[in-house]
């Protein structure tokens, strides 16, 4: 139980904290544009980024802007609702395996889940070969929403993996039997580490890593501790920032601190003994996706803080921290009128950020004058 965090309702300060953030100037470039509403993105050795566009192509950009065509081998995706091709990353061993994962939504007649796979990029980056799928949600079910879905590679080289609550089957989150409304942790082969917290409980999921997850769609591991922190829609506000340890439960739908779209209220409240406090919450809710912890030096006086896009508020929120709590929260890029689907810290120190339309964009935030 983490009631000593004071989550923050976005816009006020933590106890104790005075004054606000310095406004940082901040230049705005499009590094590529024409991509139908981009979902994930990664860093290739190179610099040139792998995304992902929601109809189910990845493709390489450059760069000067320069788009490859869409890239062979791809899983077949359901791209309906809130389902298609969604985050990508590489293997951390890619300079000599060149494995790439992908997150989806995979139909199966009239159901769904979300699946993982990876593949091996060609040396001309024109396919995937020997993809294999190595996570399948179970069970899936009906519905085009709340797949998650995000990947992120923790230190000791296990995958972690988010699905939604798919929308309609929120009571699943509670349950160890399924794996909706789950944070997962697989080995990159797809097989489950033998300390999972759930291995050996008869009829419990062992990938499960925790559990009482409404939709996650960020997920970065924090570099000054090697943890993983997730970022999940709450219902009418409620989006939470939390850090899922192993075996523990994040109360969703039990506990929130939104409403239903109705205005009724939620579970049992904001608490109950055996569920976790989030670190953060919005209320109002900014429908967050994408998030990273920026390391670089470009901007150093942003060095440890952490970027969460806004797809609702389409801005990209700068939080600061002080050790695992929040004390400040600043918005960037209002101006841009965008819908901010993902955003990473580039080899360059830059940030990258997608916009999440039909014409949907990369930008460069660099220091402005």
């Amino acid at each position: 139980m983490r009631y000593s965090r004071f989550p923050l309702i976005a816009g006020l300060f933590a106890l104790g904290a005075t004054g606000a953030l310095a406004q940082t100037a901040v230049k705005v470039e499009t590094v590529a544009d024409g991509l139908e509403n981009p979902w994930g993105l990664a860093f290739l050795p190179d610099g040139r980024m792998l995304v992902t566009e929601k109809a189910g192509r990845l493709r390489i950009a450059a760069s000067d802007g320069s788009l490859t065509e869409a890239i062979a081998g791809v899983p077949e995706v359901m791209a309906s609702g809130q389902g298609g091709l969604l985050d990508v990353a590489i293997d951390p061993d890619f300079k000599t395996n060149r494995l790439v994962y992908l997150s989806y939504a995979e139909a199966a007649k009239s159901v769904a889940g979300t699946a993982v796979a990876r593949g091996t990029l060609s040396e001309d980056g024109s396919r995937l070969d020997d993809v294999q799928v190595i996570f399948r949600q179970e069970p899936k079910v009906e519905g085009r929403g709340h797949f998650g879905s995000r990947l992120a590679f923790a230190p000791d080289g296990t995958l972690f993996i988010t699905v939604g609550d798919r929308q309609g089957f929120r009571d699943e989150a509670q349950k160890t039997t399924s794996h909706i409304g789950k944070v997962m942790r697989i080995n990159a082969d797809g097989s489950v580490p033998k300390d999972n917290p759930f291995v050996g409980q008869e009829g419990a999921k062992s990938e499960i890593w925790s559990i009482g997850h409404r939709n996650v769609q960020a997920a970065a591991i924090n570099p000054a501790t090697g943890k993983l922190w997730t970022v999940e829609h709450g219902s009418r506000g409620g989006d939470e920032i939390n850090d899922p340890e192993a075996g523990k439960n994040y109360g969703w739908p039990v506990i929130s601190y939104g409403v239903e779209y109705s205005g009724a209220k939620i579970g049992v409240g904001t608490a109950k003994e055996g569920m976790e406090q989030p670190i953060y919450y919005w209320d109002p809710s900014i429908a967050p996706s994408g998030m990273a912890f920026y390391t670089g030096d470009l901007f150093p006086e942003w060095k440890g803080s952490l970027f969460v896009g806004a797809l609702k508020g389409q801005h990209l929120a700068r939080l600061q921290l002080d050790g695992e709590k929040i004390v400040r929260e600043e918005k960037l890029i209002e101006n841009v009128g965008d819908r901010i689907r993902d955003v990473r810290q580039g080899p360059d120190g830059a940030l990258y950020v997608l916009t999440d339309e039909s014409k949907g964009r990369i930008l460069r935030l660099t220091p402005g004058d």
